[in-house]
C-alpha cells in the first residue's frame, strides 16, 4: 500500500478530514503514515497523534535556503518510504527538487476557483478577503497536482461554493471547507494513490 505524507503547517481540518476518510474506508489505496509540520506546536501534529500517525516537525531555519530545507524534506519522506505527498494548509512553497523528487504525486488543495485568486501570496484568509472585495458570486475549492508554479499545476477537480450576502472571510472560509474541501481532497487523495499505486503494480 502506498505510504503517504501530509504536509500541514496549522490547526490540520484537512488532514482532519483525509484521517476521517481513512478511518471510514473512503481512502484505501494509501495509508497516512507520516505528519511533517512546518512548525512546532501547530495543532495538526495533535489531530495526527489521536489517529496514531507519526509526526514530525521540519521548521525553516534561519537563513536556510528553500533548497537546502527542500532537501532536508526529501530525506525525511524518503527515510520514511514515501510514496506520496498531500499538501493540506502547509505554508510554505516547496523547492523545484522536492517537485522533481515526487514528480506527479504531491497534491494541494487551495481556497477558491482556481486561476481566481490564487498564487504566490494567496493563502488562507488572505483568498476570502480578496473574493469578498471583487465581489463574486461564487467561490470554491481546487485540488490540483503540484508543479514549479505556486497554483499552477494540473487540475483534478474543483467544487463552486456561493457567496452568502454579510459573508465576512471567517465564514466563507468555513463554508469553502465545509462543502468544498473536506470532500474533495480526500476524494482526489485516494484516486490519485490508486492511480499511483495502480502504476507500481504494474
Amino acid at each position: 500500500m502506498l505510504s503517504i505524507a501530509v504536509l500541514v503547517s496549522g490547526g490540520g481540518t484537512n488532514l482532519q478530514a483525509l484521517l476521517d476518510a481513512q478511518a471510514a474506508g473512503t481512502l484505501r489505496s494509501g495509508r497516512i503514515t507520516l505528519v511533517v509540520s512546518s512548525k512546532e506546536g501547530a495543532y495538526a501534529l495533535t489531530r495526527a497523534q489521536n489517529a496514531g500517525v507519526e509526526t514530525a516537525v521540519l521548521a525553516r531555519e534561519s537563513g536556510e535556503t528553500p533548497a537546502a530545507y527542500g532537501e532536508r524534506l526529501i530525506s525525511l519522506l524518503r527515510a520514511h518510504g514515501i510514496g506520496m505527498v498531500v499538501l493540506a494548509g502547509f505554508m510554505l512553497i516547496l523547492d523545484a527538487c522536492v517537485i522533481r523528487a515526487y514528480e506527479g504525486r504531491i497534491l494541494n488543495v487551495h481556497p477558491s476557483l482556481i486561476p481566481a485568486f490564487c498564487g504566490e501570496g494567496y493563502y488562507g484568509l488572505r483568498v476570502h478577503r480578496a473574493a469578498l472585495s471583487r465581489g463574486v458570486k461564487v467561490t470554491g475549492a481546487t485540488v490540483h497536482i503540484v508543479n514549479e508554479i505556486p497554483d499552477g499545476g494540473p487540475i483534478l477537480a474543483q467544487k463552486a461554493v456561493e457567496v452568502l450576502p454579510g459573508d465576512t472571510p471567517e465564514t466563507l472560509q468555513r463554508r469553502v471547507m465545509e462543502q468544498a474541501e473536506w470532500l474533495l481532497l480526500p476524494q482526489e487523495t485516494e484516486k490519485l494513490a490508486k492511480r499511483l499505486e495502480g502504476s507500481e503494480n504494474e
